[in-house]
């Protein structure tokens, strides 16, 4: 017998400025997730007794968060024998804990199953769970002498690879913000953010989104990895990366409630979007952050289907040389590329985005009648997931 997996419902905590005084910066990271489980539950009418599993996924796996998937599960109140597991595949991990699901219920091993993620870089800084950052290994470190490079490096190797302009990233920074802004104002965020409450106040919408970005105010900010030792190296570098052009740390999670399509007819619950077609990937670790075009491309051909098909897709703004390199290769049209802005207007909480990125692209297509959505994250270490979804 086929078995389908399909989302019946989707959603996230406002994103909140990962720094001391952001908005979820008192709240602890088991209680950002326990907020969106609590709310799946809810919304749906849900007994949590049925559910098989809640996989999440989580960068920082340290302090606050070193076990953030169970207690989260015990802190929202679902019965004791309801089991967590945590994912870390870099900023993929919690689109990964949705694959590990969907596969999960079509394999048969679970029917109900909820998927997502949480990260609070305010709490629990970047890093924080390693002792030396650069520290690949001896045997990494012989096959890619004289060595590997940060994020922030690979995004500069990105933008000289594709003759990408320190104008052109800032335009595309700029536009992240006004179209989250004009996401916001409209009102078409809401249906998917749970309000979260910390010391008395209640923060219901993003708090990273800059209406006022220009591009002119972006060009006054310094390059933020320019490295004398690094230019010896790669000499094509022009250091255009800068903060105003890369992801916002910040403070959120977010959850996706994934059933066998059957069982959620017996529960009388109406399926949002099937899945259509997976994909994972790695490509150069030196480059790092290309292994989304390669996850594009298979993912597409598994679902038998042609760029044009595509309504809504979400490319992961780690950097803006991300999605601008991708859509040099792919050349989709821009208007479908982060309609509603992305990671540079409203954060990227590590192990949350992923299911943060499906929340939003689900909503969108929704709202604005389209049909088919992919997502892709890069992921360090030259990884990339790739979805393809159908709306119901």
């Amino acid at each position: 017998m086929t078995r389908h997996a399909v989302i019946v419902d989707a959603v996230r905590t406002p994103m909140g400025r990962g720094k001391p005084g952001g908005g979820l910066s008192e709240v602890h990271p088991v209680e950002l997730l326990a907020t969106v489980l609590r709310a799946l539950v809810r919304r749906n009418a849900l007994d949590p007794d049925i559910i098989d599993d809640v996989i999440v996924g989580c960068v920082t796996q340290a302090s606050e968060q070193s076990s953030v998937g169970r207690m989260a599960v015990l802190s929202a109140g679902f019965p004791v024998q309801i089991p967590a597991t945590m994912i870390d595949r870099k900023c993929g991990s919690s689109q990964q804990a949705v694959h590990f699901a969907a596969q999960g219920i079509a394999a048969g091993a679970y029917d109900v199953v909820i998927a997502g993620g949480v990260e609070s870089m305010s709490r629990v800084p970047m890093g924080s769970n390693r002792m030396r950052m650069d520290d690949h290994g001896p045997g990494v470190r012989a096959r890619f002498t004289p060595g590997l490079v940060s994020q922030g490096v690979a995004a500069e190797l990105v933008a000289a690879r594709y003759g990408i302009s320190r104008e052109a990233l800032d335009a595309y920074a700029a536009r992240s913000h006004q179209q989250a802004a004009v996401t916001q104002a409209s009102g078409r965020f809401k249906n998917e953010i749970v309000p979260v409450e910390s010391n008395g106040s209640l923060l219901s919408e993003d708090e990273s989104i800059r209406a006022s970005t220009t591009v002119q105010r972006l060009a006054g900010l310094k390059p933020a990895f320019e490295d004398a030792a690094i230019l010896e190296r790669f000499q094509k570098l022009r250091w255009s990366i800068t903060a105003g052009n890369s992801s916002q740390i910040t403070d959120g999670a977010a959850a996706l409630l994934i059933m066998e399509e059957k069982t959620a007819a017996r529960l009388n619950l109406r399926p949002r979007a099937r899945f259509v077609a997976f994909d994972v990937i790695a490509d150069d670790p030196l480059m790092m952050l290309t292994a989304p075009i390669p996850a594009t491309r298979r993912v597409l051909a598994k679902a038998g289907m042609g760029r044009d098909k595509i309504d809504h897709y979400e490319v992961n703004e780690a950097f803006a040389s991300v999605p601008l390199a991708w859509n040099r290769e792919l050349d989709v049209d821009s208007a479908r590329l982060n309609p509603r802005g992305g990671a540079i207007a409203l954060g990227h909480p590590l192990g949350c985005s992923g299911a943060r990125l499906m929340t939003t692209m689900l909503n969108a297509l929704e709202q604005d009648g389209g049909r088919f959505g992919l997502q892709t994250m890069c992921e360090a270490g030259g990884m990339a997931n790739a979805t393809v979804l159908e709306r119901m």
